[in-house]
């Protein structure tokens, strides 16, 4: 399948699913007016490794954010980690097009272009998953993805090279961690408490 088939298709079935989930709270939770601020709030507060200033400013992108209830903006995450993930596959090709990068990290590129890769399905996935109620795999899998940015980084690191992928690594595992953490808000035993 081509990318951007692939990217066309992955946008249409979140946008579909983010309205049907938008339009009717699936839990007994009440949609506060300011979820976004109330839910950023609450990850960042719970983790010190969560930047409340790229929740806040990433999540209102999606326009459907401000009426979602928590599996919609979950949904709302995992598309802004797949538009982060397709982006950076762009900027590590146009990279390996270019006869500036060294023979390290040309080696370093390689394999964050395939952890990239991976990672493009394995959200797609997440999403199916997410949406037939096994929140379990679906941190698991979004875990596995927050993972990539880690060891994409750590490749160049490793190899004495400065990440020209340091921002895009940075705000893959930061969008991974808001999916996470708003799963978890989501979970059906966690809105008993």
């Amino acid at each position: 399948m081509s990318r951007p088939f692939l990217l066309l298709f992955s946008f249409t079935l979140f946008s579909l699913f983010i309205t049907t989930l938008s339009l009717g709270t699936s839990s007994t939770w009440r949609v506060p007016k300011d979820i976004i601020e109330q839910t950023c709030e609450i990850c960042a507060n719970q983790s010190i490794i969560l930047s409340y200033g790229l929740c806040s400013s990433s999540l209102p992108v999606v326009p459907v954010s401000h009426s979602a209830n928590l599996e919609g903006l979950a949904l709302v995450a995992m598309e802004l980690a797949l538009e982060n993930v397709s982006s950076s596959v762009a900027t590590i090709e146009m990279l390996l097009d270019s006869t500036s990068v060294g023979s390290f990290a040309l080696g370093a590129l390689r394999d964050c272009l395939e952890l990239y890769s991976d990672a493009a399905w394995t959200i797609v996935n997440s999403v199916g998953v997410f949406l037939s109620g096994n929140y379990d795999v679906t941190r698991m899998w979004m875990s596995s993805v927050m993972e990539t940015a880690s060891t994409c980084q750590q490749g160049f690191t490793e190899r004495g090279e400065v990440s020209p992928l340091t921002q895009e690594n940075y705000n893959l595992f930061q969008l991974c961690g808001i999916a996470l953490c708003i799963i978890h808000l989501a979970t059906p035993t966690q809105l008993l408490n």
